[in-house]
């Protein structure tokens, strides 16, 4: 059935593909967060192992958010790892870091994802679809906040 929002067809396709890539990217982070929740170690091991639990919890209801929006736009969300690995930019980690750097890949990931959700906002917002701006401006809101929180663990 012909989804009719308000946001041409063209509008619709080309950031239903921006959200795609958001959302590989979002799945990405949440599983690599995941892991370094488990396999942290060290002295801050609490203090990171409820961060990291925090941030992976937040980042499996904007995974949710991003697909649904996606499905909204009336084209199929992505759902595979091999799906999510051919769109994203997270690196995933090589072995297991020591939490240092952690949090630093954590950090360059948190602003990576800000970047790429701008890119969708300002796409949004020239297609007039104020649902996906708003949705946009949400998650850069989380990602800069989640990216300052990792920032400061790593200064003096």
């Amino acid at each position: 059935m012909k989804v009719d929002i308000g946001v041409n067809d063209t509008g619709r396709r080309n950031l239903s593909q921006a959200l795609n890539k958001v959302l590989a990217d979002t799945y990405t982070l949440y599983l690599k967060t995941q892991n370094f929740h488990w396999n942290v170690k060290g002295p801050n091991f609490q203090q990171l192992h409820l961060m990291f639990e925090g941030q992976y919890s937040a980042l499996a209801l904007a995974v949710d958010e991003i697909a649904e929006r996606v499905r909204s736009l009336g084209y199929p969300a992505l759902g595979t790892f091999t799906q999510f690995l051919a769109l994203t930019s997270i690196q995933e980690p090589v072995g297991v870091p020591a939490a240092t750097d952690m949090i630093k890949q954590l950090l360059a990931d948190q602003e990576k994802i800000t970047r790429s959700a701008h890119t969708v906002l300002v796409a949004a917002t020239e297609a007039k679809d104020e649902v996906t701006t708003d949705l946009m401006i949400r998650r850069m809101t989380e990602h800069e906040k989640t990216a300052w929180m990792l920032r400061s663990l790593l200064e003096e």
